[in-house]
């Protein structure tokens, strides 16, 4: 029954604009302001051959485009109610939820995958050939995959909260913008390093970087892990209430 509910998700993604208007919004994005649009983020304007411009625009686009993606996958099922149907299945709510979750986060990592293309274009262009840091391109890319994941689950759990789409975005972008630069806006308030380093170090950010730079560390990995089952977890606890 999970791999139905998997399944169902995914293809309605492909079925309808959803999907393929989210992935268009993201790779024009990033291709137009990498390559076209001049400024801090144009690769060829800058003069280095390295894709940190690509990340930068990615995650602040993502903060829009999860819960843009994320937002109709319980609150449309509410609204049609369809929602009271599904909970009858034999299948438990916890499942349901991360079907849910993890259809959307597969989309959000077919997505990713075309903008392997920029790393290949800038190691051919790059002055030698292949002067590009590897390791920095590829811990950043699985960052990103990560916090998506994140992204993901907020914007499941806010979809939850309301039969509203809308609501639901609005609520996804609000709570996805804390967690992911509210904490480092609320650290710069404090004055001592172990305080600042462990308010930073609650939201998404600051584990984005670790990881960019390369080594995978396994707190970094934990904490993805943990904040995403705190939210599937509050979803499901929404849901079961309800």
């Amino acid at each position: 029954m999970f791999s139905v509910i998997l399944r169902k998700e995914i293809t309605s993604f492909f079925t309808g604009l959803s999907g393929y208007l989210i992935t268009v919004v993201f790779l024009l994005s990033t291709s137009l302001m990498l390559w076209v649009i001049p400024g801090q983020y144009n690769i060829l304007d800058s003069g280095y051959s390295n894709l940190n411009s690509l990340f930068e625009i990615s995650q602040w686009l993502f903060i829009f485009l999860c819960p843009a993606l994320t937002m109709k996958t319980i609150a449309d099922e509410k609204q049609n109610g369809t929602w009271e149907l599904l909970a009858t299945k034999p299948i438990g709510i916890f499942q349901i939820v991360f079907g849910k979750f993890l259809a959307s986060w597969i989309l959000v990592i077919i997505t990713l995958i075309p903008t392997i293309i920029f790393l290949i274009t800038v190691y051919y262009i790059a002055e030698p050939v292949g002067n590009v840091d590897l390791a920095a391109f590829w811990g950043s890319f699985i960052g990103l995959i990560f916090g998506a994941s994140v992204f993901v689950s907020i914007g499941v759990f806010s979809s939850s909260l309301s039969k509203n789409q809308m609501g639901a975005f609005v609520v996804g972008v609000a709570i996805t913008f804390m967690m992911y630069y509210g904490f480092d806006m609320l650290a710069m308030l404090f004055e001592s390093g172990r305080t600042i380093s462990f308010i930073e170090n609650i939201g998404i950010h600051a584990h984005y970087k670790s990881i960019s730079r390369g080594v995978i560390d396994s707190r970094d990995i934990a904490y993805f892990i943990i904040v995403n089952i705190v939210f599937l977890y509050l979803t499901k606890k929404k849901l079961k209430i309800r």
